[in-house]
């Protein structure tokens, strides 16, 4: 297996159904037989794991956290460090997939200025912090409106195009999305090729369809969809915090053009930026150096998410060290399953659960407090901590103080809930997983 690359388990393929030439019952030689192949199976599987570890020492290391708290993001940056060949080979297969988070936001950007403006509701307040102003020669409300109508084309591929990349797959209640699981660029590599050199020629590009689709109307939309991103309707929503977009929708919508261009490939910057959620546990293998010793790393991403906590629980056994990142940036948030449970909140508490897990007590514990980019953004827009955490009273609203308040608050955790005597070390690192110097001090 080359190094990067997600590790696919050889697992027997075993027919269960019965078949018609053979009587229903199995007699005790075939029974015999087919226990004998499993041992051997077994065997050979505990050998091979032999070897491996005896080939390379082992590093086992779980990324743990909340959803969208910089999992998948850290681990990129690990394939970018210790294995950049396979990164750069995957860019094309991430294509379509910066494609959807332009259309998700877009979505999201449609769907709160239908619910703030384009009803039947009185229009704001005309305060200049409130209501968007007129544009040049047009009411905005009928500007805003034809923009809609002309970037509705593209909005309304995401189901489709969502469906394309997962396969079908869909979560509880059927909602649509993108997701990372064990062999999810099979679905787009290599049968399927991109960049898309020459979108012009559908006959001679070997797109499937919804991407096709998608990119054709991205190019023929693209001013729109600026204008749009652009509009001062759109400002007063981001800036009244009624608009919230993942960093990623963001980050595309001010690089439309760029990534609108008809042999767009993703940089490793979009790559770094792309939010795809997680499904289960997806292990990643690095062949890492340290002390003339070269160890084979072993690195479990998992889905952060309430619902997929469980299947965490399995790859806990020998687990080398534990990368737990919170997303410190997420104070005035509350968890999608869960509306009611602010972000930070659920964060500790999860930590909390991983301290004081038995099957983890040996393992070394890293600490990320994560996008400390984004919260500095937020307290500088005028965000108040106090408004979200009661607790954080009266300190003074700035980044030092927020930041060194929830350290704090996670140092005291691991004191008081660490099961492991004595008490392991906590490393505890302020990062921001999206910009490489950050990232390549701690790594």
């Amino acid at each position: 297996m080359s190094r990067g690359h997600v590790h696919a388990s050889s697992v027997p393929v075993v027919d269960l159904a019965p078949s018609k030439d053979l009587p229903r019952a199995m007699d005790d030689s075939q029974k015999v037989v087919i226990n004998s192949n499993i041992d051997e199976w077994l065997k050979q599987e505990r050998e091979h794991i032999k070897k491996r570890k005896a080939a390379k020492p082992e590093v086992k290391v779980m990324l743990l956290g909340q959803a969208e708290s910089g999992k998948s993001t850290l681990q990129k940056q690990f394939q970018l460090h210790y294995a950049s060949r396979t990164l750069d080979s995957e860019r094309p297969s991430w294509t379509p997939i910066v494609y959807f988070n332009i259309i998700k936001a877009l979505r999201m950007i449609i769907e709160e200025l239908d619910y703030e403006f384009m009803g039947d509701a009185p229009p704001p307040d005309s305060s200049p912090a409130s209501s968007p102003p007129s544009t040049a020669g047009s009411d905005w409300r009928s500007n805003l409106s034809e923009l809609r109508t002309k970037v509705l084309p593209l909005v309304a591929i995401e189901d489709a195009l969502a469906s394309e990349l997962s396969g079908g797959i869909t979560l509880a209640g059927g909602k649509s999305g993108v997701y990372v699981r064990s062999g999810w660029q099979a679905l787009v590599t290599p049968q399927r090729s991109w960049p898309l050199s020459d979108i012009r020629n559908t006959a001679s590009a070997n797109i499937p369809a919804v991407t096709n689709l998608a990119a054709r109307t991205l190019v023929e939309t693209a001013y729109h969809v600026q204008d749009l991103w652009n509009h001062p309707a759109v400002k007063v929503l981001i800036r009244r915090r009624k608009l919230r977009l993942e960093e990623s929708g963001t980050f595309f919508l001010d690089n439309i053009h760029r990534i609108a261009a008809p042999d767009y490939l993703p940089s490793l910057d979009d790559v770094l930026h792309v939010r795809l959620q997680t499904l289960g546990v997806v292990e990643h293998q690095y062949d890492i150096r340290v002390n003339g010793v070269t160890y084979n790393w072993l690195m479990y991403d998992v889905g952060g998410a309430r619902g997929q906590r469980h299947a965490w629980v399995p790859y806990f056994d020998d687990a080398t060290a534990i990368i737990f990142l919170a997303p410190i940036s997420a104070f005035d948030q509350y968890l999608e399953e869960d509306p009611k449970t602010n972000r930070i909140d659920d964060s500790l508490q999860l930590f909390k659960a991983i301290v004081q897990n038995k099957l983890l007590k040996k393992a070394s514990l890293v600490l990320m407090l994560n996008k400390t980019d984004l919260l500095r953004e937020k307290l500088e827009a005028g965000a108040e901590v106090r408004k979200f955490i009661t607790s954080f009273g009266d300190r003074p609203n700035t980044y030092e103080e927020a930041s060194e308040y929830f350290r704090a608050h996670f140092i005291q955790a691991h004191r008081r809930e660490d099961i492991s005597q004595p008490r392991r070390p906590l490393y505890v690192h302020f990062t921001s997983m999206i910009h490489g110097s950050s990232s390549r001090m701690v790594l």
